[in-house]
């Protein structure tokens, strides 16, 4: 008797599972897709969303006005292999091991006991591709595909790291996954379209699976090419027209995420991995196609790439998630691409990896719920420690870096200056208050001091006519 109760049971509870409705069933959430787009050199001026007046740049503003805008993004670092190796890890570049630019005659690369946010995601379930410039290795060991990713096509460094630039009797090679191809030179002015081509197809391909899409952007690095379609196109002369194409293959990525039904699940974000390259070095200026000035804009910041001042770090960032992050959202509040590492991890459900990050979930900031997480941003010129930020102020004691600053100028005996800046009122950085705010200065100071104990940075020595205690 009590067999055929059970039995009856449940074949009841069968039969009212059969007829209840698909929405009636509890689901797990969707896990999105990523789409991480990060252009080479791009100043914080060089949109037309964030204000030059020639360049125009329609697909990149509407993505602004589609989600959020921010105006206190900050890279890793103000130069490219360091940046990076933030963006992948999570942790700032001295931690792990990259704390200037790799050459095409490096050894090494990342650390490979470091977690990449690609084998983060590969390994909770997501398809990862990387089409562009790599930059954190270019030996077996070290290539995009022994990192995480599924697949790779594109530069394994930056795009004058060629005879007659740079002394080196290695060829810029394109490759595919972990082999050059047969492409000698490369035809630079159509990469940013082939890049493209490859991440639509990525994207396109017919997968149950959540992907990661990294798309780091050769351009606008130096020399600047851009494809016959645009080249002669802008009003911004030659850089112009290396930004609108960037601009319009973003719209290209972006009509294919609608075409294929992926828009309203998909983060997407656009940034860049430092500030526009300026005063550059002879090895530079003196081969065509590069001129002396070439374009690139910090917009109204001091400073520029490899610079610790605001044109340095501080770049364009825009991050898109209909339905999720709320449309023609502007927002000043300070955050990193450290912690835009620790937002997709978060919203993808992907474990923390065992080393603990510099970064932290923004969503809160993203979606209007709650303010910025970040307490401190810092800035670092390779193995030093220059300065720290907090929400309003920043400190900065070493070198003097103007506008047209360039590591390959410094002769490493300049002196030491420290400011301080409210760059909540003065975000140009010109006006020091240094003296005015002692303790503001001993404070920063302090913070800057545990940073570089916690890193193994260096820190320059105080001026002697500054007292920070």
């Amino acid at each position: 008797m009590l067999r055929t109760r059970n039995l009856s049971f449940t074949l009841l509870l069968s039969l009212f599972a059969a007829c209840s409705s698909p929405s009636e069933a509890p689901t797990d959430p969707q896990r999105p897709n990523v789409v991480l787009i990060f252009a080479d050199d791009l100043g914080y001026g060089d949109l037309s969303c964030y204000g030059h007046p020639t360049i125009q740049t329609p697909r990149l503003d509407r993505l602004a006005s589609e989600g959020i805008k921010l105006t206190s993004f900050y890279t890793a670092a103000a130069v490219c292999t360091p940046s990076r190796a933030g963006l992948l890890t999570g942790r700032y570049p001295l931690r792990v091991g990259l704390p200037g630019n790799l050459g095409p005659d490096s050894e090494g690369g990342l650390n490979q006991e470091e977690r990449t946010l690609a084998e983060g995601l590969r390994g909770n379930g997501y398809r990862t591709a990387a089409f562009g410039k790599w930059h954190l290795g270019a030996v077996p060991g070290y290539l995009p595909t022994d990192r995480g990713f599924d697949e790779y096509f594109g530069i394994l460094y930056s795009n004058d790291m060629m005879p007659p630039w740079v002394n080196t009797q290695r060829p810029l090679h394109l490759y595919r996954n972990d082999q050059p191809t047969a492409e000698q030179p490369v035809e630079q002015a159509t990469l940013t379209q082939r890049y493209t081509d490859e991440a639509i197809r990525f994207l396109s391909a017919d997968s149950d699976k959540p992907f990661f899409l990294y798309l780091p952007y050769a351009m606008p690095h130096l020399p600047l090419n851009a494809s016959a379609a645009f080249r002669g196109q802008s009003a911004g002369g030659l850089y112009g027209d290396v930004i609108e194409e960037i601009d319009a293959n973003v719209g290209r990525l972006l009509d294919a995420l609608e075409s294929a039904g992926l828009a309203d699940n998909t983060l997407v974000v656009f940034t860049s991995d430092n500030g526009p390259w300026r005063n550059l070095p002879d090895r530079m200026i003196n081969s065509e196609p590069v001129e002396a000035w070439h374009g690139g804009s910090t917009g109204p910041l001091s400073g520029a790439k490899a610079t610790s001042m605001e044109g340095g770090a501080r770049v364009p960032a825009l991050i898109r998630w209909p339905g999720k992050i709320p449309a023609g959202r502007l927002s000043a509040e300070l955050a990193t691409t450290l912690d835009l590492h620790a937002t997709i991890l978060d919203q993808t459900a992907t474990s923390p990896p065992a080393k603990p990050l510099d970064g932290q979930s923004l969503w809160p900031l993203l979606t209007g719920t709650g303010p910025s997480p970040v307490e401190y941003y810092y800035y670092f010129t390779g193995r030093r420690l220059d300065g720290v930020r907090d929400t309003n102020w920043k400190l900065r004691i070493a070198p003097p870096a103007d506008d047209w600053s360039s590591p390959e100028h410094m002769t490493g005996k300049e002196p030491v200056q420290l400011t301080l800046y409210n760059l909540k009122n003065d975000p140009f950085e010109q006006f020091d208050l240094a003296t005015e705010f002692p303790d503001k200065v001993a404070r920063l100071r302090g913070v800057m001091e545990q940073m570089a104990a916690s890193t193994g940075a260096n820190l320059a020595v105080l001026p002697k006519n500054i007292v920070a205690n």
